[in-house]
């Protein structure tokens, strides 16, 4: 539905459609910082499995190979929470947050599902490190809410 309002003497056209475009772009900005940092942390995942640094799939661990992988992923995770930040049509911080909280439900659901097959501390870290990981990518951002 249009509107039309009047301000300081100027007719201005409003419309509705203004608040869905705006929440299709926060939730675009989350997915795209999810999306991003599923895709690098996948890729070296890959790229070590393939180049014999972490065993083959299936295989399990070391404890030393799953501190090389959180290692990498507190980098990572912070990375794709500055991309919804920097992506957030307002509110970077927020969006960054909401992030790191599909991070906590994702890393709870994966320690649950993967409980049996790695060392509970890493299952664990992975759930404690997602919402520092989201607050670190929003102040990257420059974000100071």
């Amino acid at each position: 539905m249009n509107t039309i309002e009047a301000h300081q003497g100027t007719l201005i056209a409003t419309t509705e459609a203004a608040p869905t475009r705006s929440a299709l772009r926060s939730v675009g900005a989350v997915l795209g910082g999810l999306l991003s940092t599923f895709l690098i942390t996948t890729a070296v995942d890959l790229a070590l499995h393939a180049s014999g640094v972490f065993p083959p799939h299936g295989e399990r661990m070391a404890d030393s190979l799953f501190v090389l992988a959180l290692a990498y992923r507190i980098p990572f995770n912070a990375a794709g929470c500055y991309v919804a930040a920097r992506l957030a049509p307002s509110r970077p911080m927020r969006h960054a947050l909401a992030l790191g909280f599909v991070g906590v439900a994702l890393a709870t659901l994966g320690a649950i599902m993967m409980w049996e097959f790695g060392p509970a501390w890493y299952s664990l870290a992975n759930i404690a490190i997602a919402l520092p990981c989201a607050w670190a990518g929003a102040r990257l951002r420059g974000d100071r809410s």
